[in-house]
């Protein structure tokens, strides 16, 4: 074996929670520290970690990455109360992506990692269909109350000058729920400008979708904002690239993606962005075959699993049961941080790293030895359905047999 590739600046590392976090080392252990001499900054993110901090980690983490440039981050849970008894936590601490992401003022641009063997739910999708997520506010940042009885529910704004605006929400004649979500014209339009560059680096149409005709200030404000940096910065350029700018309803755009062949980049708001990049990674395949990274305007990089904690094969871990859980996700978790640490740092032997250990992957699903996920779908079915520490183990192999 050849001496192992050296690093400069850390990764900065964040480990999660349940299955994935088994997958975590496992994938380190087996992929990564045999070629790599790796350095990190390690944050452990796990539930009870966040909670004897009072979540304080979360935020360090995100602090390390503005020091460090590029972060690395595992699935973790974000408690509901189910979870907050299950862990015997303080409170339901917030989600930690929602933390990190609000603190870098980053775009998530996720992409489905295709396959020639697993075919799209969807037929006529021939091309990936990527996912420009904005990464502040909305549900993530809200503010809830629970109403126990009558009363009148209000939006109220202060101005620097203490005058008031008031705004009825409800009148409220018994039990109910309200939520008050916020965003900033910075950070939408940091959003607009990313994806807009984004397009254009990958010479894909970019769509936007909201729902401005019911949310007629919120969700206006993100298409005029859109427009506006469209028409004064980037139309000729995407003119010259023979690429367009579509925006439209999301409804309909659902719609639209349902009967396209793909290969655009469809730029959604935080909630929506994170409930349909879930529907297009399931539709390609796989939660567990789909690429997310965070990228922030000011220069940071943060790759991580889309996917949950896989809570179920978990517990059957714990049984002492052997589980088929995709890794696929967490690898290219990895070989995305370690290709931009090498571009960051003019180290290409770590790109060149992370591109055999993602041919690697996917090489060993298309030769037919894949997870169960993969196999219930496969096309023709797959030579073999493996455990999870059997599939990185063949992958492990021709990692070694590419040198």
């Amino acid at each position: 074996m050849t001496d192992k590739i050296q690093m400069k600046a850390p990764l900065v590392e964040m480990d999660g929670d349940e299955m994935t976090r088994i997958m975590w080392g496992m994938v380190k252990e087996k992929l990564l520290l045999p070629y790599i001499n790796l350095k990190t900054e390690y944050y452990d993110l796990a539930l009870k970690k966040r909670d004897e901090t009072d979540d304080k980690i979360t935020i360090e983490a995100a602090e390390a990455i503005k020091k460090y440039g590029v972060g690395v981050k595992c699935a973790t849970i974000t408690p509901n109360a189910a979870r907050v008894k299950e862990y015997n936590l303080k409170k339901e601490w917030k989600s930690p992506n929602g933390t990190i992401r609000a603190i870098l003022d980053g775009t998530v641009f996720r992409a489905p990692i295709m396959v020639k063997n697993i075919k799209p739910a969807v037929k006529n999708w021939k091309k990936p269909i990527l996912i420009g997520r904005h990464a502040y506010g909305d549900v993530y940042k809200n503010v809830e109350h629970r109403i126990e009885g009558a009363g009148k529910a209000e939006i109220v704004f202060t101005t620097e000058n203490g005058e008031e605006v008031r705004h009825t929400i409800h009148d409220f004649n018994g039990p109910g729920i309200i939520q008050g979500i916020h965003n900033l014209d910075g950070s939408i339009s940091s959003f607009a400008e990313a994806c807009f560059a984004y397009a254009l680096d990958q010479k894909v149409d970019l769509w936007f979708a909201t729902k401005d005709t019911i949310s007629k200030t919120y969700d206006n404000n993100f298409k005029e904002l859109f427009e506006k940096i469209y028409e004064e910065e980037y139309k000729k350029e995407f003119e010259k690239a023979g690429i367009t700018y579509f925006y439209t309803l999301i409804d309909d755009a659902v719609a639209r993606i349902m009967r396209s062949e793909g290969g655009m980049l469809w730029a959604l708001k935080n909630y929506d962005g994170d409930v349909m990049s879930d529907m297009l990674a399931s539709a390609f395949g796989s939660l567990a075959m789909m690429t997310s990274v965070l990228v922030s305007p000011h220069g940071y990089f943060e790759y991580e699993a889309a996917h949950g904690t896989v809570q179920k094969h978990y517990y059957k871990y714990l049984k002492g049961e052997k589980t088929s859980t995709n890794s696929v996700a967490l690898i290219f978790a990895w070989s995305g941080a370690l290709r931009k640490r090498g571009e960051l740092d003019n180290i290409p032997e770590l790109g060149v790293f992370a591109d055999k250990l993602e041919a690697a992957a996917l090489e060993t699903i298309e030769d037919g030895i894949m997870t169960g996920d993969l196999a219930k779908l496969a096309e023709p079915p797959a030579q073999k359905t493996v455990y999870t520490a059997e599939f990185l183990d063949e992958v492990a192999r021709r990692l070694g047999d590419e040198g």
